[in-house]
């Protein structure tokens, strides 16, 4: 593929971007721009460091081919010039990949950190034990990836599952790998209570939601209906005996969060409230995804919580992501939070077609 046009035109983006952002005026009125400018200054200069390896590693692939067809080598150094180049060559997917990655148009949430939330869906009982399992997937992956996690809301079962969870993820890249964790996640096996040894399937729903700032959305108190309520606990010393929970309802969409992950009244409603607004501005970004991109969406999937998008078969020790044909047989280390592999695949596939399309919608 020819990225020539592309570098050049960023090269020259990457000269303006450095000019600006020298002569930035952080009084100005416009003072929160900077951080706009510097998210495109680092995309662009990842995207030429990028080029600049992948034309030497085409370079050094030429000079090692024309230093082999010419001859005159002793064999020893004929054997490392021969064990380069192929090192070199199976190398260039993986930088070309890399490529197509920087070049695509940077989504508006890239850089955000995220709002999870996890439930149980179709299944019972086994629904609520897989929706803690991914629940606890998250977490190591979150752990291992150096992420910040805050727990916001955490509701478990008395078989030891989840009713819910919440939960906000701080960390570089958290939005770009998590976001395609959105939708129905579907597993198969032999639950703990089944006696006869039957497969089932049961599911359960992730939305992973980019945080909104208030100046995302705005939340005017008289578009607000705010109720407290006794939380509900465990029984004994367990039980807040205060009104501390409480519900957020948005009254023009019906949408409401509830919130009684912690004791004081006020951080209930702050939780609710942070949770309320991410959730709007996702919906606001669907709809002006199915405006603006509905061709693109048909082929790749929504995202959307409705949708299915995975499938973990823990007899076959498989996993499958539905909207991009993807399977891996390291269930147990998917489980385990080693997502790396599995998203990394994702991100590719995912780079590829919107690249395609990109290339389709200039033609």
């Amino acid at each position: 593929m020819d990225f020539g046009c592309y570098i050049e035109t960023s090269a020259q983006r990457l000269s303006e971007l450095e000019a600006e952002i020298s002569h930035f005026d952080f009084a100005g009125p416009h003072a929160d721009r900077f951080q706009s400018l510097n998210r495109e200054y680092t995309k662009l200069k990842k995207l030429l460091e990028a080029w600049n390896k992948y034309k030497e590693a085409q370079k050094q692939i030429a000079d090692n081919r024309e230093m082999l067809a010419e001859g005159g080598l002793d064999e020893e150094m004929a054997q490392l010039v021969a064990a380069d180049l192929k090192a070199l060559e199976e190398s260039l997917p993986e930088r070309e990949k890399t490529l197509k990655m920087l070049i695509l148009p940077s989504h508006p949430n890239e850089g955000r950190d995220v709002i999870v939330e996890i439930r149980p869906a179709a299944g019972g009982d086994e629904a609520s034990l897989f929706a803690g399992e991914l629940y606890r997937m998250y977490l190591h992956y979150c752990e291992l990836k150096g992420w910040h996690v805050e727990v916001l809301d955490l509701a478990e079962t008395e078989v030891g599952g989840l009713k819910s969870a919440s939960f906000m993820v701080r960390g570089d890249e958290a939005w770009s790998l998590l976001h395609f964790e959105s939708g129905v996640h579907r597993v198969q096996r032999v639950p703990v209570t089944e006696t006869q040894g039957r497969i089932h399937t049961s599911t359960a729903t992730v939305a992973v939601m980019a945080e909104a700032q208030e100046v995302d959305i705005e939340l005017r108190p008289e578009d607000l209906r705010i109720d407290v309520f006794r939380s509900s606990g465990a029984g004994g010393q367990g039980v807040n005996r205060t009104d501390s929970a409480v519900r957020v309802t948005y009254l023009p969409t019906g949408d409401f969060v509830a919130s009684q992950q912690e004791r004081s009244q006020h951080k209930n409603k702050e939780i609710a409230m942070r949770i309320l607004r991410s959730r709007l501005l996702e919906r606001k970004q669907q709809e002006e995804d199915a405006k603006n991109a509905a061709e693109r969406k048909s082929q790749i999937g929504t995202g959307d919580r409705s949708e299915k998008v995975r499938t973990y078969n823990f007899p076959q020790s498989r996993c499958t992501d539905h909207r991009f044909n993807l399977t891996r047989y390291d269930l147990p280390k998917i489980m385990d939070g080693d997502l790396d592999g599995l998203l990394g695949d994702i991100r590719a596939a995912d780079a590829e077609r919107r690249l395609a399309q990109e290339l389709h919608l200039q033609e």
